[in-house]
């Protein structure tokens, strides 16, 4: 058992629906365990800055439904520097914090193992991001909220799809990673899902079209990540329009309605069992590890190996499924 008494907790890199209810599992738990919680707002430009604050459980009351982060969030370029990292440990010093909570993405944790190379002081990360790029979690906080975000635009989108008989080409979040795409794109019966993981062969892409307006289906969704090798909806829109200047081709960007919204009951779950566990993982005096929910049980991975494998690989089976179930 560790000699904790004072935590740290803040949120970095992009929101994620869900973030609040972290936040408040981290504040509820650290208080029951007779903790002093501290609250760094806007991520590592925050700790850099000293706008740390101390929180209460009155703090966290009624903010488990509500999307983005009290804690305000920021990317940090300074942070990554040497002199940045100081100003950072002696801001955690002045205010006698002693362990941190992270609340974030690859960009968060990256940041951490750089570091906790040059400074030694407990920590545990929460996977808190819409893309799930990180290994050691079967799911992040903010990924099943945007996802239905994302299928309830569709939807919608498909609707005037049908009345115009037009071919809709859907851009929705995810630079670097196809999981938004591939699960808003199977659960709303897309044609196509073009996602940065799998190199687009456009020919094949237009090739289906062509097949589709032979037999008379007047509907096409195309799901794209908005990093894929052709681009994003514009550009994928552009290329369609050129081969087939006689349809109507619309581009929707989804954008950052996916990042919002109140969080959806398994987002508030799964950031609760994560809060909760990160704290309880430093008072047992586990440190420099991400929490993470793997075939339903905590399990807590080295900062240095969450995102050296860029997540997951994508299941080819499901990319199959969806040329079969387009048909």
């Amino acid at each position: 058992m560790s000699s904790i008494k004072n935590i740290g907790v803040l949120t970095s890199g992009g929101d994620s629906p869900g973030m609040n209810a972290a936040i408040r599992a981290v504040v509820r738990t650290g208080v029951y365990h007779d903790l002093e919680i501290f609250g760094i707002r806007r991520g590592y430009q925050g700790m850099i800055e000293g706008d740390i604050f101390k929180m209460q459980t009155t703090d966290v009351s009624n903010i488990i439904q509500r999307g983005g982060t009290i804690l305000k969030t920021a990317r940090s370029k300074e942070f990554m520097t040497n002199a940045g990292m100081e100003k950072a440990y002696a801001q955690l010093k002045k205010h006698n914090i002693e362990a941190l909570v992270l609340i974030g993405g690859d960009g968060t944790f990256r940041g951490a193992a750089h570091f906790f190379e040059n400074y030694t002081i407990p920590a545990v990360g929460i996977p808190g991001t819409i893309d799930k790029d990180l290994v050691g979690t079967d799911f992040t906080i903010g990924f099943d909220t945007a996802v239905n975000t994302a299928v309830e635009a569709i939807d919608k989108i498909r609707d005037t799809a049908e009345a115009h008989d037009r071919l809709f080409v859907v851009e929705v979040m995810g630079r670097d990673a196809g999981y938004i795409a591939i699960n808003s794109g199977i659960a709303c019966g897309a044609e196509d899902i073009l996602i940065p993981e799998q190199i687009t062969d456009i020919n094949e892409v237009l090739a289906r079209i062509d097949y589709d307006e032979r037999r008379k289906k007047t509907v096409h969704i195309i799901v794209v990540a908005e990093h894929d090798d052709y681009g994003g909806a514009k550009e994928v829109k552009d290329i369609i329009t050129s081969r087939f200047p006689s349809l109507d081709v619309r581009a929707c960007v989804l954008g950052h309605i996916q990042r919002g919204g109140a969080p959806s009951y398994s987002d508030r779950v799964l950031a609760s069992r994560l809060g909760f566990a990160a704290v309880n993982a430093l008072i047992a005096g586990t440190t420099q590890v991400m929490t993470g929910i793997i075939n339903g049980k905590v399990v807590y991975t080295p900062f240095k190996e969450i995102v050296k494998d860029g997540g997951y690989a994508i299941d080819n089976d499901m990319l199959e499924m969806i040329r079969v179930l387009s048909v």
